[in-house]
């Protein structure tokens, strides 16, 4: 539909699936997940990025960055102070203004630390950054980051590459309701249908890289991924019906023989 336009930061993109570039066997397969998702924006570990070693390759070599969004993120910070200097680095690297932010408490569940994490967003916005941020599903803090300025929000649907799926449908559907910028499922989702289910409830998005990365066939999960997204946003456009606990005919009652 024309008029369902998918916007961050006021920049359109024509897909609602962004996924992430790591865990693949090597940049070729990335790449061709990436074109079989047929997502806009890829995000891009800036503390993995291969900068030291010229006969390594290079994503770049691979994804041009002219034809999709590269979307810097904080993965592996632990703290504000290493997140800030990351996003720095990737403006100055590459200009990148839009980035995504994620500041992690605990190694074990790589859940967000949202003390730091809020921090960081204040600071990042006065310094002219769009930040997309991964946060927990806590509709009271998520609210706190669009209070701060954030572009996104983007909740956990369960712990980063557990492959669990929406655990908390409840508290991603406050946060949806309570937002105005857009939110985008981030981390957990495992399967196609994981991602229809997010849609379904009015996610403008789903961010997805192991699922398809770990898949046995990445390129056939990622299509499977596209559609998912696709199907769901329909499905929510589309507006579902009612629920009953009693049975309703689907033929007419009336003028039977």
């Amino acid at each position: 539909m024309t008029s369902d336009i998918f916007k961050i930061a006021n920049i359109k993109l024509s897909s609602r699936l962004i996924v992430g570039t790591g865990k693949y066997k090597n940049f070729s397969e990335t790449a061709k997940a990436v074109k079989a998702s047929g997502a806009d924006m890829v995000t891009v570990a800036v503390r993995r990025v291969n900068i030291l070693d010229k006969k390594k390759p290079l994503l770049t070599d691979y994804l041009d960055p002219k034809k999709i969004i590269f979307l810097p993120n904080t993965a592996g910070c632990f703290s504000s102070d290493d997140a800030l200097r990351t996003l720095r680095l990737a403006r100055e690297m590459g200009g990148w203004k839009l980035v995504k932010l994620e500041v992690l408490g605990d190694k074990k569940t790589l859940y967000p630390n949202m003390i730091e994490t809020i921090k960081s967003t204040k600071v990042l916005v006065k310094e002219g950054f769009k930040v997309m941020v991964y946060c927990t599903d806590d509709p009271l803090l998520a609210k706190k980051l669009e209070d701060q300025g954030a572009s996104a929000i983007m909740p956990l649907a369960s712990p980063i590459g557990s492959g669990l799926g929406l655990q908390n449908k409840i508290n991603i559907s406050l946060i949806i309701k309570q937002s105005r910028v857009p939110v985008i499922v981030d981390a957990g989702i495992g399967t196609a249908s994981d991602a229809t289910i997010a849609m379904e409830m009015g996610c403008d998005g789903v961010l997805i890289n192991s699922a398809i990365a770990k898949a046995k066939k990445p390129m056939l999960m990622a299509r499977s991924f596209k559609n998912a997204v696709i199907s769901g946003r329909d499905s929510f456009l589309a507006g579902r019906m009612k629920k009953n606990y009693f049975a309703s005919p689907s033929s007419p009652t009336e003028g039977l023989i």
